[in-house]
């Protein structure tokens, strides 16, 4: 469950969620994809992305809400085929599901598995004009910085704690239980 939303639910997607993941990228609109993406997408290009991010580098989010993934966050590596110290966060949010909570759920979920990766600096490129995401990146406390056609976010991580590492392990039992759980 998310703290900010108690209707949402947040938890590590596998392979088997890929026609889930599939379904939110061709419900997301032109202008989502085109911020996401930083351009034009097609349903097709959108199909093939999706399928591709549950079995690449680093690890990916959901957030369901009335059973129904409606957001995603993704932690990538920056540069490497390993989480390491740098690393990168995308995310995308079907557009009637922005202002409920869920992305600032999936921005915590993410920070916190890259805090127990090993990820001190997490990086976020942002359009200018994607007020929701600059303003997810900010109350993450990431520092904002303009550099040309974009914005870098950059969230600056504490090192991992028995008790954060603690929280994840049980965070990533209860994902498995809710996803061999999710076809039933």
């Amino acid at each position: 469950m998310s703290d900010s939303n108690p209707d949402c639910v947040i938890r590590r997607l596998w392979p088997s969620d890929r026609e889930a993941v599939q379904a939110h990228f061709r419900r997301l609109d032109g202008a989502s994809r085109f911020q996401r993406f930083f351009g034009a997408v097609s349903d097709d290009g959108a199909a093939a992305y999706a399928a591709r991010s549950l079995t690449g580098a680093g690890l990916v989010y959901g957030a369901f809400a009335g059973g129904t993934l409606r957001g995603l966050g993704e932690l990538r590596p920056a540069g490497g085929a390993r989480l390491g110290p740098e690393a990168e966060a995308a995310f995308t949010i079907e557009a009637p599901f922005r202002g409920r909570g869920l992305g600032t759920a999936l921005g915590r979920r993410v920070a916190e598995a890259g805090r127990n990766a090993g990820v001190r600096r997490l990086h976020m490129r942002v359009l200018p004009g994607n007020r929701p995401m600059r303003a997810l990146a900010r109350g993450l406390g990431a520092e904002l910085r303009n550099a040309g056609r974009e914005t870098h976010a950059v969230l600056a991580l504490a090192p991992a704690t028995m008790l954060s590492l603690w929280h994840e392990g049980w965070n990533g039992l209860f994902d498995a239980v809710l996803a061999m759980t999710a076809g039933r």
